[in-house]
């Protein structure tokens, strides 16, 4: 819960925003401040204090425990200008809390930790998202100091994790450690806990809980590993409410997952049992449960440790091989303001980015330093998409980035074509070459319409002329993607010459060159002018065709919508 902290009525009226925002997040809290605080510390996530920071800095610091436990802490000004994340930047969440906050009250963030500050990937919550666990978080602070000075990290992994990049350092000081294992012998500055295990149990009915967790640590410790990379603890669906496994799930604080017994059938393990398949259904119950659990959570599974039983239990431990992550972004038609903030945020978020060299120019600056770029140059669609899966297939995390929507004649479909269900995508939507253009017109999609690539580079040129007469038979407005090229101009002619077939030579035309970049033209003519010179399009061009319904009114394009409005 976040409890939000006010002293005066313009406080309340801030407060109130938020809380009407997050209704089910928020407690607004009554009385004298100090009491509002003291109250709130142990019961919340985080506060949200409408008071300037050197007060709430007092009174919050009789309360202070520990960065790990304590609440997040972000202040708000009188007036809602600023929303300061005053404590637990990463680990508590105060800097995306502040950037929430001021979202809701139109204020500004305001962020001091160094390595936001630096644009440098935070070492304390490096890979949270994915489950990391920091093994000891002392040494933290100190090595991010030493990286924020440019001494190198030197990543050592037992597998390939979708994580973001980091910065690698330009000092020739020893290099730091950073080490993502599950293994008992991880050694380095930093060593992180993946999520990487799953542990599957079978039990007799009533089976002693110490005795399941007993042999579960000698499970572990046969194998090698630690509990803090088990991500769940797996069993059949008739052992769901098994008393032992139960509890032993709720001590060690791990979810517990169960599987049909006819799934389990289907696994193929190393050490069946009739006996345990005359009992329960399936001739394995622990090792393929723990591959099962682990095979949905990664690409693959294998096991590290094979079943091993005691008087009353039985144990086996898999690992998964993690699975790729493959963010498909549109970064909008240009301008930085028509980027989203989620396509930022993906990009950022992303080690390796995978575009064409323009794009990729359009975003650097927003890159994660470190970052790898794979960048290439027109005509290179199928190589890029090939390029961003594979990547994504073998356990990165990869940003393929296009202009406008990713979706739209851009780069999800062919990428889309090659992966498979073994990498995880995330399409993240753009602002479109055609509603750029069409905001700037005026409404010139202000009813059905019909997108058209002119492009005959992969469709037939027939089939394309084929779809175009029956949009304009259709009497839609027609949005015309890669118009006309050096190479490809008797394709432009012969499509206006299909849509003056139908529709009248005054009908209304938009034509947008760079939507809004820097060198942007925005034109309204008409189908026959444009037929009689053809040469003011070219392949940075959006034509907006309109219907036979389509009008000009105070030198704006607008079709209108036609509706029969209720009085």
């Amino acid at each position: 819960m976040i409890a939000l902290v006010t002293a005066t009525a313009a406080g309340r009226a801030l407060a109130s925003r938020l809380a009407a925002a997050w209704p089910e997040e928020t407690t607004i809290y009554d009385g004298p401040v100090a009491d509002q605080i003291r109250d709130s510390w142990p019961r919340s996530r985080a506060l949200v204090c409408f008071l300037a920071t050197g007060a709430t800095v007092r009174l919050v610091a009789p309360l202070l425990r520990d960065k790990h436990s304590d609440p997040a802490v972000v202040c708000v000004d009188e007036s809602g200008r600023f929303a300061v994340a005053l404590l637990g930047g990463h680990g508590g969440g105060a800097n995306d809390l502040a950037a929430r906050v001021s979202a809701v009250l139109g204020a500004q963030p305001v962020v001091t930790t160094a390595t936001d500050a630096s644009g440098v990937t935070p070492l304390d919550t490096y890979g949270a998202d994915l489950g990391f666990r920091l093994a000891d978080p002392a040494p933290v602070a100190r090595v991010t100091a030493a990286v924020l000075g440019g001494t190198p990290l030197r990543i050592e992994s037992d597998q390939t994790w979708p994580l973001p990049a980091l910065a690698a350092g330009g000092s020739t000081d020893q290099p730091r450690s950073l080490v993502i294992s599950d293994r008992v012998d991880a050694d380095g500055d930093l060593v992180y806990r993946p999520p990487s295990l799953v542990v599957g149990v079978g039990a007799s009915r009533n089976a002693p809980a110490d005795e399941i967790d007993e042999l579960i640590a000698k499970a572990l410790a046969e194998a090698g590993v630690v509990a803090e990379s088990v991500r769940a603890l797996a069993t059949v669906d008739l052992k769901a409410d098994e008393p032992g496994i139960v509890e032993v799930a709720r001590r060690r604080g791990w979810p517990l997952l169960t599987y049909p017994a006819e799934t389990l059938r289907t696994v193929d393990v190393p050490n069946p049992s009739e006996v345990v398949n005359a009992a329960v259904g399936t001739p394995s119950v622990a090792e393929a449960a723990a591959l099962t659990a682990a095979r949905e959570a990664g690409r693959s599974a294998d096991l590290i440790a094979p079943k091993r039983a005691s008087a009353m239990a039985t144990v086996a431990v898999a690992r998964l091989t993690p699975r790729g992550r493959l963010a498909i972004v549109g970064l909008g038609p240009g301008a930085e303001d028509l980027r989203t903030p989620r396509a930022t945020a993906a990009l950022r978020r992303a080690g390796i980015v995978v575009g064409l060299d323009q794009y990729v120019d359009q975003v650097r600056h927003l890159l994660t330093p470190g970052t790898r770029i794979e960048a290439s140059g027109l005509g290179a669609e199928e190589e890029r998409a090939r390029t961003a899966v594979e990547l994504a297939t073998a356990g990165h995390a990869v940003a393929l980035i296009g202009s406008g929507d990713a979706g739209v004649y851009a780069m999800a479909s062919p990428a889309l074509q090659l992966a498979g269900n073994d990498v995880d995508v995330e399409a993240v939507p753009g602002i479109t070459a055609a509603l750029a253009a069409s905001a700037l017109l005026g409404a010139p999609l202000g009813h059905d319409h019909a997108y058209l690539s002119l492009s005959d580079l992969h469709t037939p040129w027939p089939v394309i002329t084929e779809r175009l007469r029956a949009a304009a038979a259709a009497d839609l407005v027609v949005c015309l993607y890669n118009p006309r090229s050096r190479k490809r101009q008797a394709q432009f002619d012969e499509a206006l010459a299909i849509l003056r077939e139908h529709r009248p030579d005054a009908t209304p035309v938009g034509l947008v060159r760079q939507a809004s970049r820097a060198d942007q033209r925005v034109t309204v003519t008409t189908l026959a002018d444009l037929a009689a010179d053809p040469s003011v399009v070219d392949m940075f061009t959006v034509v907006l065709v309109g219907s036979t319904r389509t009008e000009v009114i105070g030198g704006r394009m607008v079709t209108p919508r036609e509706y029969r409005w209720l009085p």
